[in-house]
């Protein structure tokens, strides 16, 4: 977008300190915007303590912006900087639908099949500004958070590219959000990971696909061991095998996983797994680590 000067970018490190995770945070999709826009001469600050840091406030006044872009950002937007321009921001949910924190996660683990991408104007609340345009993104049933991730993005630019030359010109169109069906997600950490094998097979497919890799994975327990379930299929019973216990692990014969029993009769093939740091193929974990008869995953932290 020729039109368009990049003045200054805003930045911070791979891993942050922020208000509900004082002992920080990574970011998984962490990029090297400091070093890109270094290299492309665009003044660049690196955030290291709060959005309200008077020399930040001060250095995002000198750059003298006509409007401030925010994408990927975790911290709310204090009222010092929110004075200073109109500040933008893309938001991975079809607003007000799922506000707050991993809405893309969220809305697979809820099992949703259609979510999106809005440009709003950053207000004083949690994603609450009025909306300038949306964009709808089926949630495909082979999808994961990592090829879900690359059709937003992809839809985040062309909002961008389609929107800001109507937000320059003065033709955008701002329409206040319904707040009677706001929903404010909480924010999730590895922990959050925990596999409930109660829950009939298609929830837990749902839950292990949210968060595979990029992500740190969802997991269960082998005694005090820990197993991430990279990935997880629908596929045929064991033979001849009745319905166990949630969490029991059968083998599948001539297959490349195992199979472990869910909520209401119903169960799963995992195929990919990790194990203190190693991927590992679901027949491999199990003729190394859940070898014992009558093995079975626990729900539970040991």
């Amino acid at each position: 977008m020729p039109q368009f000067s990049v003045e200054g970018v805003v930045t911070i490190g791979e891993t942050f300190s922020i208000s509900y995770r004082p002992r920080g945070v990574r970011n998984v999709l962490h990029a090297d915007v400091a070093g890109f826009a270094d290299s492309s001469g665009i003044p660049v600050r690196i955030m290291d303590s709060s959005m309200s840091d008077p020399e930040l406030i001060d250095q995002v006044e000198r750059w003298r912006p006509e409007t401030l872009l925010m994408v990927g950002w975790y911290h709310m937007l204090p009222s010092e900087i929110r004075s200073i321009a109109p500040c933008l921001a893309l938001h991975a949910s079809l607003l007000p639908d799922y506000s707050g924190g991993a809405p893309l996660v969220w809305a697979m683990i809820n099992g949703e099949k259609e979510t999106g991408i809005t440009l709003f104007e950053v207000g004083a609340g949690v994603d609450d500004g009025p909306i300038i345009a949306r964009r709808r993104i089926k949630i495909r049933p082979d999808d994961t958070i990592a090829t879900l991730y690359e059709r937003i993005e992809d839809a985040g630019l062309q909002l961008l590219c389609e929107q800001m030359p109507k937000v320059a010109s003065g033709q955008a169109t701002y329409t206040p959000q319904d707040e009677s069906r706001r929903t404010v997600m909480p924010q999730r950490g590895p922990e959050d990971g925990l596999i409930d094998w109660t829950r009939p097979a298609s929830v837990v497919r749902d839950f292990v696909r949210a968060q595979t890799k990029p992500y740190p994975g969802a997991f269960a327990y082998y005694d005090d061991l820990k197993i991430t379930i990279w990935a997880a299929e629908f596929g045929p019973k064991p033979g001849g095998t009745v319905s166990r216990r949630p969490g029991s692990v059968e083998p599948l014969p001539g297959q490349d996983g195992f199979w472990v029993w869910c909520g209401s009769a119903t169960g799963l093939a995992v195929t990919l797994t990790g194990v203190g740091g190693e991927d590992l193929s679901g027949a491999e974990c199990r003729r190394k680590h859940l070898n014992r008869p009558g093995a079975s995953l626990s729900g539970d932290t040991p």
